[in-house]
């Protein structure tokens, strides 16, 4: 069975379910559980802009683990939301940095108002997308050319798939377990984690 590398991108106020929720669940699946072949079949690291310090929601302090000159090339990477994004959509080095590692990251993703950024990247555009139920009106406005989508946990673009607020990270990324790793093991997760998902709820 293969193996990804995940990325996730870190930031000033970033929410911290946003992030952490995608670190457990990829975190969370291994190939052959138990056994003495068991192994990772995502290898989940950090970024930041600098790779210094990062000081999320509520005054969690976190050390990413790379900085974005010195980031390795990423399967997957998500972005997630919260205050921070407010900053990070003005931050030009995060929008470009994010849009040249599209070029070559089979999957992009995104939780909450991670979504944002990904629209300031134009990879959005002329796609179906979800955000933040409170963000859901102003992405409309500010990017026309996204299908905006609410209502849903997720929304799937093939190799772009964005989801609603906070919590949701966690369905899109049992689903994006149950995209490259298989249904038994994105149920084997979800059992661990006690966490329902609905495999097939989303946007298409």
């Amino acid at each position: 069975m293969n193996s990804w590398n995940v990325g996730i991108l870190l930031f000033d106020q970033v929410e911290i379910l946003d992030f952490t929720g995608p670190y457990e669940v990829f975190g969370l699946a291994v190939h052959d559980r138990y056994q003495p072949t068991e192994r990772s079949l995502f290898n989940v690291t950090t970024i930041s802009e600098s790779g210094n310090l990062v000081v999320a929601e509520n005054n969690l302090k976190v050390t990413p683990d790379y900085s974005l000159a010195t980031a390795p090339a990423y399967d997957l990477l998500v972005i997630p939301g919260g205050p921070g994004v407010r900053k990070a959509l003005l931050n030009e080095a995060l929008v470009n940095w994010v849009r040249a590692r599209s070029g070559d990251t089979p999957w992009i993703t995104s939780v909450c108002t991670g979504s944002l950024l990904l629209a300031q990247t134009g990879l959005l555009d002329g796609k179906k997308a979800t955000t933040h139920i409170d963000s859901i009106d102003r992405m409309r406005t500010q990017y026309p050319a996204i299908d905006v989508i609410d209502g849903v946990k997720y929304v799937d673009e093939d190799r772009i798939v964005t989801s609603a607020g906070v919590a949701n990270g966690l369905h899109m990324s049992l689903h994006m377990v149950d995209r490259l790793a298989g249904r038994a093991v994105a149920e084997e997760v979800s059992h661990i984690m006690q966490f329902e998902t609905d495999f097939d709820e989303y946007a298409c």
